[in-house]
């Protein structure tokens, strides 16, 4: 029975002092803390989905993506053929673009609340000029008439509903009416439509038009090339824009009070010509389109899942810290530490997301890791009761939480910062540790000794 109790004894004292089981039992721990982090970065995306939802609502109110498409000039053609002692008449339709096109717009955000979150949209003037050059490149086999009486203007607007003024177009100096609706949907989907009653007496000649147009929308704004040469000047005050498309600005420039931007496209840029006969030419046309969206520099969401996944490296770090706390100090520290701290270090990135939907992610920031440093610093001077090592730690962990956020702002340079950064933590701690003679430690036998 004596020898029973003594192996029994034995085995305790080894899983109580032993350095290898110490850092298995680390492992498996930070592996479980794996499991909340993973919740957490889903808890993240849940509240991103919520975010993008409230934008959407909002935007199906105020008006959504807006894009301007045109002006495109539409001439119905009648042909006249023969079939079984039949004369038939098939209508088609010319469809011709301007000559040249200079949109000169002024995008002014705003920032609108739904609940708890921010939505981005804007009001824009836009003066939109150029001319029609009118010549007649038609097929005139079977040719039977030109109905210029029935010719019109269609202007595509992605979102009819942002038009905030009525609107005129000028046609060579005559004010033209406008109506709702697009006549060409396969050419535009939606937009206006302006008839042209009096085109057969402005043929073989250039017609000039303009019209202003006070638009508002949501989040971008995008532009169709229709011109032989066109021009688009956008100035917005919004300091964060994000240019896409099919052709980035020819000449940009952004700063912390806006930005502005110029586009020249030539017909040769684009994969459709200036006039064409019943062609399907639509997709060609929003291949083309290019423009500017609003954006936030970072979503304060995508901030929060990018910190979210160093969450394993700060773990790593803290654990680090109280594990050579053990084998040095032979200090015993108990599992069920370690994994209070590693769910304290968890609860950084539910506090972070949370108080950033009510506050700017600086300051969201700030408070979440004053919080959790603060309460595991504080927590480690019972567990370490040596005021060093828990500066020590409170070091480690101001640095791990510092480098964090220098790496969350430089949004093109994260990933080298991150794993330059890792680097040299590791670095420093095979440096710090290089003389440790790990076959002779154990934890927690002077102290018993004493």
């Amino acid at each position: 029975m004596k020898n029973e109790n003594t192996v029994f004894e034995k085995i305790g004292n080894w899983v109580s002092h032993s350095v290898t089981l110490k850092l298995l039992v680390i492992t498996i721990l930070v592996l479980l803390l794996l499991i909340p982090s993973s919740m957490i970065m889903d808890l993240i995306a849940e509240r991103e989905a919520l975010s993008q939802a409230a934008t959407e609502e909002v935007s199906m109110k105020w008006a959504n993506n807006q894009q301007l498409n045109g002006p495109v000039l539409t001439i119905p053609l009648v042909y006249e053929y023969k079939e079984k002692e039949e004369l038939k008449e098939v209508v088609k339709y010319l469809y011709l673009l301007p000559n040249n096109l200079q949109v000169d717009g002024e995008v002014v955000p705003e920032k609108l609340k739904r609940g708890i979150y921010e939505v981005i949209v804007y009001k824009s003037q836009l003066a939109v000029s150029g001319s029609f050059d009118l010549m007649e490149k038609v097929d005139r086999t079977n040719l039977k008439q030109i109905q210029y009486g029935k010719a019109f203007l269609t202007i595509g607007i992605s979102d009819l509903r942002g038009i905030k003024e009525e609107l005129a177009v000028d046609w060579g100096g005559v004010d033209c009416q406008v109506k709702p609706g697009s006549k060409v949907p396969s050419i535009i989907t939606q937009g206006i439509t302006v008839d042209l009653p009096n085109l057969e007496s402005s043929m073989g000649t250039k017609v000039p038009f303009h019209f202003s147009l006070n638009l508002q929308g949501s989040r971008s704004i995008s532009f169709v090339p229709v011109g032989g040469t066109t021009e688009v000047n956008v100035n917005s005050p919004w300091p964060s824009p994000s240019f896409y498309g099919n052709f980035l600005p020819d000449q940009r420039k952004v700063t912390g009070q806006g930005f502005e931007a110029r586009w020249k496209v030539l017909q040769l840029n684009r994969n459709f010509p200036q006039s064409w006969v019943d062609e399907m030419q639509g997709s060609n046309l929003q291949a083309a389109a290019f423009g500017v969206d609003l954006i936030f520099p970072v979503d304060d969401y995508q901030k929060s899942i990018r910190s979210a996944k160093y969450a394993v490296m700060t773990i790593l770090m803290t654990f680090l810290i109280f594990f050579l706390v053990e084998v040095l100090n032979k200090r015993k520290i108990h599992p069920f530490q370690y994994a209070l701290v590693g769910l304290g270090l968890c609860l950084f990135y539910v506090l972070l997301v949370s108080i950033s939907e009510h506050t700017d992610f600086n300051t969201a920031y700030a408070i979440a890791a004053f919080g959790v440093v603060a309460m595991i610093v504080l927590y480690s001077l019972t567990v370490f009761r040596k005021k060093k090592l828990s500066l020590l730690l409170l070091a480690v962990l101001v640095g791990a939480y510092s480098f964090l956020y220098v790496t969350l702002q430089l949004t093109d340079y994260a990933l080298l910062m991150g794993s330059v950064g890792l680097t040299v933590m590791l670095a420093m701690t095979m440096y710090f540790t290089r003389n440790i003679d790990w076959y002779q430690l154990s934890i927690g036998k002077e102290e018993e000794k004493g």
